[in-house]
């Protein structure tokens, strides 16, 4: 758990890392691989701008990513599976790289697909940049491999130096370009990128992603969830960014001010449902705590259920992975 928590922090990292260790880190992976040390390091402000810079080189030579990254890591691999064994092994990713792999993983699809949306005038371009994409090494978004080798032997060390102090890597025979790590970042309770009022990924050049609760949304769509409207939200076309809208307003405050009526009624509470165009239903439980605030007054809850949710009780009893006939409390909290 220690090692998984370093390198959760180092994926999480933003603002200019120790370029001189990064630098460090480069030249002893070189080593590492039995290569020459790069002839020259560049450094790019963003996975944006070194792709443009990559793509400008003409005195780089091949990529050595398989030398420098990918042979390492599959030695690396099989001599920890021949230690411990198939099931040994299973259970140290499941206790370290697992803990990170999907979070890192899912972050890194997104600067690449960024990447190629920011990049590709034409669509002919997209091959082209995803190829240069393919030769990056990436450094603090390989935390979930690094996690699981931490502490099991130096090979790796160069690799690692890198990671905690620079983002995405593109190592040639002779020029190495690095990105720095991004200088924002904000995610929600389950790792996704989330914010609501600007980029949730931000790099110092502008290089940005734009997502609420890691649904990727235009930058021009945050901008007016501040005055939405009932009406603005049902004349949204895209089902996505409608649901988007829904819940950054509130079921509650939509259901109030759309002039709702309840379809079901009964002693565990109110069941609504809000029609979508092009969507499935929303169906929402209003339900009241029966144990009082400290000022005396009841609580309401609103529980999201399936939109094939009949009743009121139904919908109370899918919460608690129950059906209808099933949910009898004893005593209500």
């Amino acid at each position: 758990m220690q090692y998984v928590n370093t390198w959760r922090a180092v994926a999480a990292a933003t603002g200019e890392g120790d370029r001189s260790a990064a630098e460090d880190g480069v030249r002893l992976a070189y080593r590492g691989a039995g290569l020459a040390e790069p002839e020259r390091i560049i450094w790019a402000d963003s996975p944006r701008a070194a792709v443009e810079t990559v793509e400008k080189l003409t005195d780089a030579g091949r990529s050595v990513r398989e030398e420098v990254r990918t042979r390492p890591w599959a030695e690396e691999r099989r001599r920890m599976h021949d230690e411990l064994g198939p099931a040994g092994w299973s259970a140290l990713w499941s206790a370290t790289g697992a803990q990170l792999w999907e979070t890192t993983a899912a972050l890194a699809e997104r600067i690449r697909t960024g990447v190629v949306a920011e990049l590709a005038t034409l669509p002919e371009d997209e091959s082209d940049i995803r190829l240069v994409l393919l030769d990056a090494v990436l450094g603090q978004h390989d935390a979930a491999w690094l996690a699981a080798f931490d502490g099991r032997g130096d090979r790796l060390t160069g690799l690692a130096e890198v990671a905690r102090n620079a983002g995405w890597w593109w190592p040639y025979e002779r020029v190495v370009v690095i990105s720095e790590r991004p200088v924002a970042l904000h995610r929600d309770e389950a790792g996704r990128l989330d914010r609501g009022d600007g980029p949730a990924l931000a790099y110092r050049d502008g290089f940005a992603l734009h997502a609420w609760r890691g649904m990727p949304v235009p930058p021009e769509f945050l901008e007016g969830l501040g005055s939405l409207t009932p009406e603005r939200i049902r004349a949204e076309e895209n089902a996505e960014l409608r649901r988007v809208m829904l819940e950054y307003y509130g079921y509650d405050r939509y259901l109030a001010e759309s002039g709702a009526e309840p379809v079901h009624r009964d002693e565990t509470g109110v069941l609504w449902r809000i029609a979508l165009e092009g969507d499935e239903d929303v169906a929402m439980v209003e339900v009241v705590n029966s144990t009082p605030e400290p000022d005396g007054t009841h609580r309401t809850y609103w529980l999201r259920v399936p939109p094939r949710i009949s009743t009121a009780k139904e919908g109370v009893a899918w919460t608690f992975g129950l059906d209808g006939a099933a949910y009898a409390p004893v005593r209500q909290t």
